[in-house]
């Protein structure tokens, strides 16, 4: 600092040659700061370089909308730019409240891409806001201005190197160094003890070795304790309250004021003056400062100072990409805990710190309890300049009761690339459905020390999102019915009159009413001019009461709520899916969607929160998203793809989205590639098939006879054929048991990879978490590398019959397909009302890749009866049904509901 300016200045003689008195040298804070300006210039290219994309960041906060404040702003602003500074103004309303400021605050101290936060003082508000408050609101690490308590506390301490010191003395200290004065050992006087200027003013000249003094208003003989300075700073606020006699013969002084007096001579009718009466003291002082282009320009200089200090302090923490996360060191035990004991023992972090930790902000985080949190949707609006990651999509082979693993596999993968490999990983699974054996297979969180954590909560309520469909379907069936009962009891213009009201002498069709109108061909806006068969045709939706069952409206309408709430892209999308539902149809046959029933509307406030993915962890502090549980058998179950999407943005393009997809490859897959990712647009890079030599035993025989591992390879083989068939490549997790044979595990080995999988991995992810998933994440890591021309299974114009046939085909092994009368009917159907170019949802069984019990394994040359064909619109898909023989329902003597009770949860 001493020789910035080291060519300006120089310390010379109180006296001249001649033995006359000399002027002082007049300090100027204009050519300082613009050689500070410059120097900092240097340092931003020279980290620019280092970090390409990066550029220090600046944030000016402004309440309300004074013109001294616009003008200081502006000044910032400039310099800001002038030095490759990313500066951005918000100014807030002078209505904004207290709570309204700091909220702003800790949006920008949470946001990494800012490094200094300056609140312009004075708050204009018209409500009362605690300055105090909202200062210590800004984080000390981004505090450029120095006016937090935790800074100034660091400062009084001596702690220079670890705080922020404000930028008017920081500014003073930088122009006595100028001089070539040095601060120790002389007398300093600094007049004024205000937070911003005097207090830190006397604590930096104390630091450096000064003897100080702080004089104020009250200070007794003002002009006696001012000669005896050495180095004098006055920042009291008073017009030339420092005379020039008081000043000590070659002193320095350092004019911190900005005051107004008349002066009839400017056009304005005022100028500007500092503290010091300047024409007397620079008569008596060695160096002095004007006012105005002393103390001010250095104000400036010093902000954009901090804000470059701060950002190399952000450096040095700073690996483009990557998440300062903490991951949970696992300690497993042998023999392995229950899964219900592991999950009690984890201490698993508060959801918000994860949040923090995956670059999620306060605002766009609503927590559930202490483990649970719904992320909005505003984060995708944030962040849609960031690039995807890697996209992997986890399958398996067809379940069997034996279990294959795929989601204690899927979140192994993610602890692994995350904990042990460095990789932001993000797991997307399907919210649990306990069902009525109140989940016999397991919770479907996971397992061991691959689980989300707390277990209970994970696998239970959650966040209602599963009650916000029930609720939705029951008001649906409720509007069915309650239409059905009112059109029998009303005539039409009396119901005409309940449906379009008179409000102020008027009637208005609504939105959805104005739908109605144009779906009906009745080109009138207002109500009034309709004829009374125009208002006949309105009011009469003529429900079909054979149509109606409330069980069966309640398992259709349910499953594809779930499955719109899965496939929806934003709040938009949702509504307008929700308002092409076909709920039932009238005695003509034409169908009746939740817009004719006018629920469209409450049914998106009703899932609106539901929209939002839910945010919990694994064992090891690993980032989970849970949201939706559409069905494998009669939707597409995969989980949502607005959660996929988030999780794609927060890793970053370096990181990794490790996705499930539903039971089977056959079944699950086929519908996430043809439906899921055509409605989501995104494209994946990996496909993670997962298998275990106990399941593939089952597929070679049965129950009976496990020992046909040979035969049961085929099916595993089948199922990376049909993996493949979409152009990725295909790596395959062995999920490793301690009963499994040497010779079993390479014969699975060898079988997988001469169906043209990528890789063959071995994994322990349920005793050993991310450490037994390392070899597998090191495979996909390989994998996603590689060129990857995805392809769907079909194209959407292809006609809906052979749609069908493709799919049962390609993924199930059949020969053909038969399609029944009624399946006939409604292709002609769907053709002539434009649903054609859906993609298909096949609704069939997935324990097996056929539909006969008896031909299981891989069945081939046989037919797939189609008995009808659904239309889900609203969800988008056509769902053609499949007459499958099943085997009789094994609902458990002992379900797991006898096992679990209160005390049990809270150990």
């Amino acid at each position: 600092m001493l020789s910035i300016a080291s060519t300006i200045l120089r310390h010379r003689a109180v006296r001249c040659w001649n033995g006359q008195r000399a002027m002082a040298t007049v300090i100027s804070g204009n050519k300082t700061s613009q050689l500070v300006r410059e120097r900092l210039k240097k340092d931003v290219a020279e980290m620019r370089s280092h970090f390409p994309g990066f550029r220090p960041g600046l944030v000016v906060l402004q309440v309300g909308n004074r013109d001294d404040s616009n003008l200081y702003i502006s000044m910032k602003l400039k310099a800001a730019a002038e030095i490759g500074i990313n500066a951005n103004h918000i100014r807030l309303p002078n209505t904004a409240s207290e709570e309204e400021v700091v909220r702003s605050i800790v949006a920008v101290n949470e946001n990494p891409a800012v490094h200094g936060l300056i609140v312009q003082l004075p708050l204009d508000s018209v409500n009362p806001i605690d300055t105090e408050k909202v200062t210590n609101a800004v984080a000390p690490e981004k505090d450029v201005d120095g006016l937090t308590s935790i800074n100034a506390g660091k400062l009084s301490r001596g702690d220079l190197g670890d705080c922020f010191i404000p930028c008017t003395p920081n500014g003073c200290m930088e122009l006595i160094a100028q001089t070539g004065v040095s601060v120790a050992g002389k007398n300093a006087v600094v007049i004024g003890r205000s937070k911003i200027v005097g207090a830190p003013m006397y604590d930096l000249l104390l630091w450096s070795h000064a003897t100080v003094t702080t004089c104020h208003s009250k200070t007794r003989d003002l002009a006696a304790q001012v000669g005896r300075a050495d180095i004098l700073v006055v920042g009291a606020g008073k017009a030339e309250m420092v005379r020039g006699e008081w000043v000590q013969e070659g002193a320095v002084v350092i004019d911190c004021g900005i005051n107004y007096i008349p002066d009839s001579s400017r056009p304005s009718g005022q100028r500007v003056v500092g503290d010091v009466h300047y024409p007397s003291a620079k008569e008596r002082a060695g160096f002095i400062t004007p006012v105005p282009g002393g103390v001010g320009p250095m104000t400036v200089a010093m902000l954009m100072e901090n804000t470059v200090q701060s950002a190399k302090r952000f450096l040095k923490t700073y690996h483009p990409g990557k998440w300062t996360i903490t991951y949970t060191e696992l300690r497993p035990v042998h023999p392995k805990p229950s899964d219900a004991a592991i999950s009690q023992a984890c201490a698993a972090k508060p959801i918000m710190k994860l949040a923090r930790e995956v670059g999620l902000f306060s605002e766009e985080v609503e927590p559930y309890g202490r483990h649970r949190a719904k992320v909005q949707l505003d984060v995708l609006t944030r962040m849609r300049a960031q690039p995807d990651g890697k996209y992997v999509v986890v399958t398996g082979i067809t379940p069997t009761p034996l279990g294959e693993g795929n989601t204690t596999t899927t979140l192994g993968l993610v602890q692994a690339l995350g904990a042990q490999l460095n990789i932001n990983s993000i797991a997307c699974v399907r919210q649990p459905t306990a069902g009525p054996t109140f989940s016999i297979k397991g919770g479907a969180v996971g397992g061991g020390y691959s689980q989300i954590v707390p277990m209970e909560e994970a696998s239970l309520f959650l966040t209602s999102d599963s009650q916000a469909v029930s609720t939705a379907t029951s008001l649906v069936v409720d509007a069915i019915g309650s239409r059905m009962h009112w059109e029998s009891q009303q005539t039409h213009k009396t119901l005409f009159d309940l449906l379009v009201p008179l409000r102020d002498g008027q009637r208005e069709f609504s939105p959805p009413q104005l739908k109605r109108m144009e779906k009906l061909g009745i080109d009138k806006l207002d109500p009034l001019t309709l004829t009374d068969k125009e208002i006949r045709q309105f009011v009469k939706l003529d429900i079909d009461p054979f149509k109606v069952s409330v069980d069966k409206l309640n398992f259709s309408i349910g499953n594809e709520i779930m499955a719109i709430l899965a496939l929806s892209t934003s709040v938009q999308d949702l509504q307008e899916r929700l308002a092409k539902m076909v709920v039932t149809s009238d005695r003509s046959g034409e169908p009746v969607t939740t817009e004719d029933l006018e629920v469209t509307g409450v049914l998106t406030v009703l899932l609106r929160d539901a929209l939002k993915p839910c945010l919990m962890q694994t064992v090891e502090g690993a980032p989970v998203f849970i949201h939706t549980s559409p069905s494998v058998d009669i939707a597409h179950g995969n989980s949502s793809i607005l959660a996929d999407k988030m999780a794609l943005k927060l890793v970053g393009p370096a990181g990794f989205v490790v996705t499930e997809a539903g039971c089977g490859a056959d079944v699950g897959l086929e519908k996430f590639f043809n439906i899921k990712c055509r409605y989501s647009g995104l494209q994946p890079d990996v496909v993670l098939m997962v298998a275990t030599v106990r399941a593939l035993k089952l597929h070679g025989g049965d129950q009976q006879n496990i020992n046909l591992l040979e035969f049961g390879c085929g099916h595993l083989r089948g199922q990376i054929e049909h993996a493949r068939a979409y152009g990725l490549p295909v790596v395959v997790a062995i999920n490793t048991f301690s009963s499994d044979s040497e010779a079993d595990l390479k014969m699975v080995c060898a079988q997988a990879t001469l169906a043209g999988a990528f890789d063959v991995v071995r994994c322990t992810p349920w005793t050993e978490g991310g450490a037994g998933a390392v070899a597998l994440g090191k495979a996909v890591q390989r994998a996603a590398e590689i060129p990857h021309p995805f392809k769907y299974l079909y194209p959407l114009e292809m006609p809906i019959e052979d749609k069908i046939r493709t799919v049962a085909q390609r993924m199930y092994g059949a020969k053909d397909i038969q399609l029944s009368a009624q399946a006939l009917d409604k292709i002609t159907l769907y053709t002539k009302q434009g649903l054609a170019n859906l993609p298909v949802c096949i609704a069939k069984t997935h324990l097996f890749l056929s539909h006969e019990l008896e031909r299981a394994g891989v069945p081939k040359d046989f037919t797939l009866p189609i008995v009808d064909i659904q239309a889900n619109v609203g969800a988008g898909f056509l769902c053609p049904v499949v007459d499958t023989t099943m085997a009789p329902s094994h609902r458990p003597v002992w379900p797991c509901y006898h096992d679990n009770d209160l005390y049990s949860v809270m150990q």
